[in-house]
């Protein structure tokens, strides 16, 4: 009985765990959103543009960590650790789109990353 007692409460932490970084993960796409705005009308905003890129790309790296300890010691569905891969994937590629000045791309691909976070935000 105390096993279970402390397994439930074990997976309920590694659920808020991976709720909260996937909502670290939208807020920091969405400052990202706000700092290009800057990057277009002021002379420091390529600098927090730069920033925010790589606080994003590590809010990502933790949501990947996180919905892997959700799913191997929780015995969770494996679903969590398969999107944040793929947003890794997305955030890879929207870095290495905005180093090489490909906007055409960059914008529309940040516009979708932020819909796919808003929208595993809303689902847990």
């Amino acid at each position: 009985m105390a096993t279970q007692v402390t397994t439930t409460a074990n997976a309920r932490h590694t659920s808020s765990f991976l709720r909260i970084t996937i909502a670290l993960q939208t807020l920091t796409i969405f400052l990202q959103a706000i700092s290009a705005g800057l990057l277009l009308t002021s002379p420091y905003g390529e600098t927090l543009h730069s920033v925010g890129a790589r606080v994003m790309y590590g809010a990502t790296m933790l949501y990947v960590l996180a919905a892997v300890l959700a799913w191997k010691p929780g015995g969770g569905s494996p679903r969590p650790v398969l999107q944040a891969t793929g947003f890794l994937a997305l955030a890879s590629a929207q870095v290495v789109l905005g180093i090489a000045h490909v906007p055409t791309v960059h914008l529309p691909l940040g516009v979708l990353m932020f819909g796919l976070s808003v929208l595993a935000l809303a689902r847990r």
